[in-house]
């Protein structure tokens, strides 16, 4: 009798043509990715995998069994799946990507709710940038992410749902200023790929920010505005998190929008539907 785990092995190498991506892209060690190949060519009496120089092939049949693999491997967890939603969702396990902001305001109330009605669902959260938060969608290492969006499209072969949009703010030592009035002020911007949008914002002002301090962190962020070091610009999310009294945050025209996104197509497991639907009821209070 053919062995699932095995099968599972041999499909994940057809699928990313080797041994090493194979290993990765099941959380397996690389050596326990070669010994489940040799079993399973011990127990089917075929040579399923050659070497190629560094690398490894399928032989013919290596292919024929790994497409058989992937059906049957389709079928087991499409079993499960259903299983899972037919007992109540007793166990299961979702992964979720989210930027800092929304870990700590939209997501842990959506936990709190995925707790309270399904105990057995096991939530692993990851603190996560969108661009990499979407990464790890597509290389199967989280289930769901929470991402934002200046665009008012995501990438083609993502699957998302808007949430709401969240507003930026700038952030100075008084209340009604513009971009404009700090085109000479010393700037707060985020790391390299976080700034982007700051320096976008001021250039559409008419002017380029100098960058004089750098920190993602809207506790410094904030902490250096109120001691008059710089400006910056934060959303309202962020502000959520963190806000000093001594700290003026003035509305300026732009926001970012806020996703739940997957990725493959649907339907989504039990337990990241579970999940997605406490999102959605914890994500009405922002919008």
């Amino acid at each position: 009798m053919l062995d699932i785990v095995r099968l599972r092995v041999l499909a994940a190498v057809a699928a990313h043509g080797s041994v090493t991506k194979a290993a990765k892209h099941l959380h397996y060690a690389q050596p326990s990715v070669s010994h489940h190949l040799a079993r399973l060519e011990a127990e089917t009496g075929a040579r399923l995998v050659q070497r190629v120089g560094r690398g490894i092939r399928l032989t013919p049949e290596g292919e024929m069994l790994a497409r058989r693999a992937t059906e049957i491997i389709g079928r087991v967890d499409a079993a499960e799946a259903e299983l899972e939603a037919m007992v109540g969702l007793r166990t299961g396990r979702v992964r979720v990507a989210g930027f800092q902001s929304a870990l700590s305001t939209l997501v842990p109330e959506a936990a709190a709710a995925l707790r309270r009605d399904h105990p057995g669902v096991q939530l692993q959260l990851v603190d996560a940038h969108p661009v990499a938060a979407i990464e790890m969608l597509r290389t199967g290492a989280v289930d769901a992410a929470v991402v934002f969006r200046y665009e008012e499209d995501l990438p083609g072969d993502i699957r998302g749902v808007h949430l709401f949009d969240d507003p930026m703010y700038l952030l100075s030592s008084r209340a009604g200023e513009t971009l404009l009035d700090h085109r000479g002020s010393a700037w707060i911007g985020g790391c390299a790929r976080c700034r982007q949008e700051l320096l976008e914002l001021c250039e559409a002002a008419g002017f380029t920010p100098e960058i004089a301090y750098t920190s993602d962190e809207i506790i410094v962020q904030q902490a250096l505005v109120a001691t008059g070091l710089g400006v910056t610009t934060a959303p309202g999310l962020a502000l959520r998190t963190h806000r000093r009294e001594d700290v003026e945050a003035t509305p300026i025209d732009r926001h970012r929008r806020i996703h739940l996104v997957t990725y493959g197509e649907p339907p989504d497991p039990p337990a990241t539907t579970a999940f997605i639907a406490a999102l959605h009821v914890a994500a009405e209070q922002y919008a």
